[in-house]
C-alpha cells in the first residue's frame, strides 16, 4: 500500500495543488459576492489544518521504522520539499521579511546563515549520518562514542535547543490564528498546536514527512503571490527578485524628503515585551562586518546541529539520496529566501510613497486610524500609532508595527483583496506548524527512544515505544503553547537562540564524531557539557545580567563562545584520555564509506 503511494506521489500532489488552487479561486468568487473577510480567514485557516489533519491521519502506524524514520523510503525530491517545508519555519515566512522590514542589511545574515547551513548539512553530516543508520541525533551521538552519559548529554541539548524553537513556531501559529480567527493571541496559540499535534501525533515522521510536502506547496505559493502582484502594481515586472533595487532607491529617496526618523521596535506601545532584534548597521567594514559574520556564523553552524533538520536525511532510501535530497532542499528554500528581501523593501514602500494609495506616512494620524488594516492590527494588539510630537502628522518613528507581522499584514497594506490575506494567513500557518511538527517530533522521539527505549526500559515493546512518544508530543507541545502565551520573546530572537544552543552542544561532537576517529566518549561528554554550559552562562550574562558583550558577541551570537569551548574542551579532552577501541574507528571508517550496508542493524 505505502509502495502504490510512493509510487503515485506526483500525481497526488498534482491534484492536491490544483484542488488548493481551485479553493484560492473559489474563495475569490465569494468575496466578490460578498462574504466577509473574517469568515475568508476562518475558511483558509480551517480548510487547510483540516487537509493536513486528513493526511496525519492517514498515514498513521505503529511500525517503528515508520514512526521514526518514515520508513527509509522518501524519494530525494519530495524529501527536499518536506526539508524546505520544516526548515521555513514561522521565523522565515512570518519574521524574516519584519525583520529586513526594519534592520535591513543586517537581518541578511540570517539568510547568508540559513542558506550557507545546509553546505556543511551536506558536506559534513547528511549523507554520513545516513550512512550510520540511526534513528535520532542522540542515537548517532550515544552509539559513537558508547555508553548512556554521551546519550543522555545528547538529549539534554536536543530538547532544550528543540524546545526554544517550538515556542517561537507556536507563537507564530497563535499570531496568525489570533488574527484570521478573530480570537486573542492567548487562545490562538492553542489553537495552532491544536492542529500541529493532529499532524504528527499518530503517524509520526511518515505523516510528518507527507504533511510538511503539501505544506511547502501552500507555503510559497502564499508567499510569491502577493510579492509579484506588489512589484506589478508598483511598475516593477512579475518578477521582482531582479528589479526591486529600484523600489530601495526610491525609499532612500522619499526618507529624507519626508524628513522622517528612524523605525522603531522596541517601544513602549509594544506592552512591555521585550522584542529580540538585531542592531542596525551597514556593510562598512570593521565591527560592523564582524558583526555580520558572527550572526552568519552562527546560522550556520546552528543549521547543521539542529536535530529536527538531521533527521529529515533519515528518511530517504540511500546515502546519495541523501546528498541529493539537500540539493533539492536548498532550491525549494531558495525560492522563499531570495523573496523575503524583495517583499520587505515593496512593503516599505507601500507605505511611503505618497504616489501610491496605500501610503500612510506624512498623511494625518486621524485618517490613518481610520484604515480598515490599522483598525485590525491594532485590535489585537500588534500595531500602534503614537502621535510623539503632536503635530497630528503620522511620522516613520510613531508607527509602530511588530516585526513579526509585516508579512502577515502585507496584503492588507497593499489594498489586495482579502483573499490574498487569507491565503497568506494559510501559508504562515503551513510554515509554522510544519517546522512545529518537525521539532515536536524530534524532542519526542529522543525522549522515547533515547531516553526511555535506550537507557531506562531497554525491553519495552514497540506499542509501548509508540504510546510514549505521542504521550510526550501533547505534554510537550502543551508546554511549549504556555510559554509562547506569555509573549516573552519575538518569533526571530527565540529562533536565534535556539540555534546558539544546538552550535554550542552538539555541532563538535556530530563532525568530530564522523571526522576524527581519536575522538572519545570523555571529550564528546567535555565537548556537550562545557559547551553548552558556557554558552548558556554567557546568554545570562549578557542578556539578563547586563554583562556588556565581549567582542560584539551579543545575546545573538552566544553559541560563538559555546562551540569554541566545546571544540577545545573535546580536542584537548580527548587527547588526554583513551583512545576509541578499533571496532569503533572501523565503525567511524565505514560511516564515511557511501558503498555498503548501514553502519547499524535496521533493527533498533
Amino acid at each position: 500500500m505505502e509502495g502504490k503511494f510512493t509510487d503515485n506521489l506526483g500525481r497526488i500532489y498534482g491534484l492536491y495543488t490544483g484542488g488548493f488552487i481551485g479553493f484560492i479561486i473559489l474563495m475569490a468568487i465569494f468575496e466578490q459576492m460578498g462574504m466577509g473577510a473574517a469568515t475568508i480567514g476562518i475558511l483558509f485557516v480551517a480548510f487547510t489544518i483540516v487537509i493536513y489533519a486528513c493526511i496525519g491521519w492517514l498515514s498513521r502506524t505503529m511500525e517503528v521504522s515508520a514512526y521514526y524514520v518514515a520508513g527509509r523510503e522518501v524519494p530525494t525530491v519530495y524529501n527536499g520539499m518536506a526539508t524546505a517545508a520544516d526548515w521555513m519555519s514561522g521565523a522565515s515566512f512570518v519574521a524574516l521579511a519584519g525583520g529586513i522590514y526594519f534592520g535591513g542589511y543586517s537581518y541578511l545574515a540570517f539568510i547568508v546563515g540559513w542558506t550557507g547551513g545546509y553546505v556543511l548539512v551536506n558536506s559534513l553530516m547528511a549523507p554520513y549520518l545516513r550512512k550510520f543508520g540511526c534513528y535520532t541525533v542522540p542515537d548517532f551521538i550515544g552509539t559513537r562514542y558508547g555508553g548512556n552519559a554521551a546519550r543522555l548529554c545528547a538529549v539534554i541539548v536536543l530538547v532544550v535547543a528543540s524546545f526554544t524553537y517550538v515556542t517561537a513556531q507556536i507563537n507564530a501559529s497563535g499570531t496568525i490564528a489570533a488574527r484570521a480567527l478573530q480570537i486573542p493571541f492567548e487562545v490562538g496559540v492553542y489553537i495552532g498546536l491544536l492542529g500541529i499535534l493532529l499532524c504528527s501525533m499518530l503517524g509520526g515522521m511518515r505523516a510528518v514527512t507527507w504533511t510538511q510536502v503539501a505544506q511547502y506547496i501552500v507555503l510559497i505559493i502564499a508567499y510569491l503571490i502577493p510579492v509579484i502582484w506588489m512589484s506589478n502594481t508598483q511598475g516593477f515586472g512579475i518578477i521582482p527578485h531582479f528589479s526591486y533595487g529600484d523600489a530601495v532607491a526610491r525609499i532612500q529617496e522619499l526618507e529624507p524628503a519626508l524628513q522622517l526618523g528612524a523605525a522603531a521596535v522596541d517601544k513602549p506601545p509594544f506592552g512591555g515585551v521585550k522584542i529580540l532584534s538585531v542592531p542596525h548597521f551597514d556593510p562598512q567594514g570593521g565591527m560592523q562586518s564582524w558583526s555580520f559574520a558572527t550572526l552568519a556564523i552562527c546560522m550556520m553552524m546552528g543549521t547543521a546541529s539542529l536535530p529536527h533538520i538531521l533527521m529529515r536525511y533519515f528518511t530517504t532510501p540511500s546515502v546519495r539520496d541523501a546528498r541529493r535530497s539537500v540539493a533539492y532542499s536548498l532550491f525549494f528554500i531558495f525560492l522563499l529566501y531570495f523573496t523575503a528581501p524583495a517583499l520587505a523593501t515593496l512593503t516599505k514602500l507601500q507605505l511611503l510613497d505618497p504616489t501610491l494609495a496605500t501610503s500612510i506616512i506624512g498623511k494625518s494620524i486621524a485618517e490613518v486610524q481610520a484604515l480598515p488594516w490599522v483598525q485590525n492590527w491594532s485590535a489585537v494588539k500588534m500595531l500602534w500609532l503614537n502621535d510623539g510630537n503632536g503635530d497630528g502628522i503620522l511620522q516613520l518613528n510613531e508607527f509602530f508595527m511588530r516585526a513579526d507581522i509585516v508579512v502577515l499584514a502585507t496584503p492588507e497594506i497593499a489594498g489586495l483583496p482579502y483573499v490574498i490575506s487569507g491565503l497568506v494567513a494559510a501559508g504562515g500557518m503551513a510554515a509554522a506548524m510544519s517546522t512545529a511538527d518537525g521539532l515536536l517530533l524530534a524532542i519526542a522521539n529522543a525522549l522515547s527512544h533515547d531516553l526511555y527505549y535506550k537507557i531506562i526500559d531497554p525491553k519495552a515493546e514497540t506499542k509501548t515505544r509508540l504510546v510514549v512518544a505521542r504521550v510526550l508530543l501533547v505534554v510537550i507541545g502543551g508546554l511549549g503553547a504556555y510559554i509562547a502565551s506569555m509573549k516573552l520573546t519575538g518569533i526571530l530572537g527565540a529562533v536565534a537562540w535556539a540555534f546558539d544552543f544546538a552550535m554550542s552542544g552538539l555541532f563538535f561532537p556530530l563532525v568530530l564524531g564522523i571526522w576524527w576517529k581519536r575522538a572519545n566518549k570523555s571529550g564528546a561528554i567535555a565537548g556537550m557539557v562545557l559547551g553548552f554550559l558556557a554558552g548558556t552562562w554567557y546568554l545570562y550574562q549578557v542578556y539578563f545580567n547586563g554583562m556588556t558583550p565581549w567582542m560584539g558577541i551579543d545575546h545573538l551570537r552566544f553559541g560563538i563562545i559555546g562551540a569554541s569551548v566545546s571544540l577545545v574542551s573535546m580536542v584537548v579532552v580527548s587527547l588526554l584520555t583513551e583512545e576509541p577501541d578499533a571496532e569503533t574507528q572501523a565503525m567511524v571508517d565505514a560511516t564515511r564509506d557511501p558503498s555498503g550496508e548501514e553502519v547499524l542493524s535496521a533493527t533498533h
